[in-house]
């Protein structure tokens, strides 16, 4: 649910029908001879909440820029993920780095059960139920591309029965 966040980190593409949320935004400071040089880098998310989702990053001089680039870059990496019924097929183990990321479907009417980076990534991509855990390290980054890994692991009943010639039971 985008209401939980800052509405000036989440934004609604008219023509694209895309909403992207600004994850995190480091800043790096280069010390030169007049004293510090700023850049900053901005780790956007970008979704049409009915199953694409994207991650970008983007960095620049400027706060503004760094997350247009990183906006374009996530439209740019969208992909489509697997959803029945707004939770997911079956549970998921995402990994990224140190980061680990459980996903397990939930009933209808439970919600996206996750923390900030996961949640994002979660809600854009148009999961309404879902019980989360991330294991390892924190870092939003790793946990945004631990979700995302985890998510284009999924495989639905009617890919499995195709891929395996069999009619699957129950």
């Amino acid at each position: 649910m985008a209401e939980r966040m800052s509405p000036r980190l989440t934004r609604d593409t008219e023509d694209q029908g895309v909403s992207d949320i600004v994850v995190k935004i480091n800043r790096c400071a280069a010390v030169v001879r007049g004293g510090r040089r700023f850049s900053f880098g901005a780790l956007v998310v970008a979704g049409d909440r009915n199953g694409n989702v994207g991650v970008g990053y983007g960095k620049s001089k400027e706060v503004p820029s760094a997350v247009e680039k990183g906006k374009k870059n996530a439209i740019r990496d969208m992909r489509r993920i697997k959803i029945v019924k707004g939770t997911l097929p079956h549970r998921v183990e995402g990994r990224f780095c140190a980061s680990r990321v459980v996903m397990v479907p939930a009933s209808p009417g439970t919600g996206v059960i996750a923390g900030t980076s996961v949640r994002a990534v979660l809600e854009l991509a148009g999961v309404h139920d879902v019980l989360t855990k991330s294991y390892g390290s924190n870092t939003p980054m790793n946990l945004v591309y631990a979700t995302l890994n985890g998510l284009l692991q999924m495989v639905s009943r009617e890919d499995v029965e195709r891929l395996r010639n069999v009619q699957l039971v129950g």
